[in-house]
């Protein structure tokens, strides 16, 4: 009877590995099997990122296209603008002269021109244009002179004029004199402008009043003292002195 019990036994045991040997190839199949689902999901991943990257990569390539091509177009076409505006620019100067007293080349190599109210040479003030002369004259050969360039021997309307001319006649004449477009009745009283109004309506900034009786021909002229109050002076009108002349500033209509 106990030989019998044990080699029941080892039959049981040998039944037991026999069991196991399945169930542990079932577990490597099912390990298996997941591990090829990961892969096919991965695999599909891998496939969307690439196919995402490509379309992104398309995009970008277009868009810099499509913007390299704008650019061009706007590039030839603002071209086109400037090449009319110099056109017109040319036709403009070539029907009018005059304007070029007005504006100058300031780029010799590209050819821009820059324009101003006042001719070169004068000095923008208000809506006026003044040149302080380098040259001496009278009064009236100043006067001439002054119109032969388009303006007259320069009046004072305003206060703010007067101090202008005052301080650029400071930094310029070095102690010289300037003619204004003052000038003497002659003894039939009155001061006048070089435009004919009169003096004596307007702002006044006599070093001493003149007399009016005096029949001497006189005009006046602007000596840039320390106070521009006190800046005009009488003087013979034959005398040689510098002159300021004005002019109105160019404008566009």
């Amino acid at each position: 009877m106990p030989t019998v019990a044990v080699e029941t036994m080892k039959v049981n045991n040998g039944s037991a590995l026999v069991e196991e040997k399945p169930k542990e190839a079932s577990t490597e199949k099912s390990w298996l099997s997941r591990y090829r689902q990961l892969a096919h999901y991965f695999s599909l991943l891998c496939f969307l990122l690439i196919m995402v990257t490509l379309l992104l990569t398309l995009s970008c390539e277009y868009f810099i296209t499509s913007q390299s091509a704008l650019q061009e177009n706007k590039l030839k076409y603002l071209t086109h603008r400037l090449e009319e505006l110099n056109q017109s620019y040319r036709l403009l100067f070539s029907q009018y002269p005059a304007l070029n007293q007005y504006c100058s080349v300031s780029n010799s190599s590209t050819g821009e021109t820059v324009c101003t109210p006042c001719p070169a040479g004068w000095t923008p003030n208000g809506d006026k244009c003044f040149l302080f002369s380098q040259d001496r004259a009278d009064w009236l050969s100043s006067q001439y002179r002054c119109m032969a360039l388009g303006g007259a021997v320069a009046t004072v309307q305003t206060e703010d004029e007067q101090v202008f001319l005052w301080g650029k006649a400071q930094s310029l004449s070095q102690g010289d004199s300037y003619w204004l477009g003052l000038r003497g009745g002659g003894g039939d009283g009155g001061w006048q402008w070089s435009d004919g109004s009169l003096v004596e309506k307007g702002p006044g900034f006599w070093e001493r009043k003149p007399d009016n009786a005096d029949s001497r021909e006189l005009c006046g002229r602007l000596t840039p003292r320390d106070d521009y109050r006190k800046s005009w002076f009488t003087y013979k009108c034959s005398n040689l002195l510098r002159r300021v002349c004005e002019r109105r500033q160019a404008t566009l209509q």
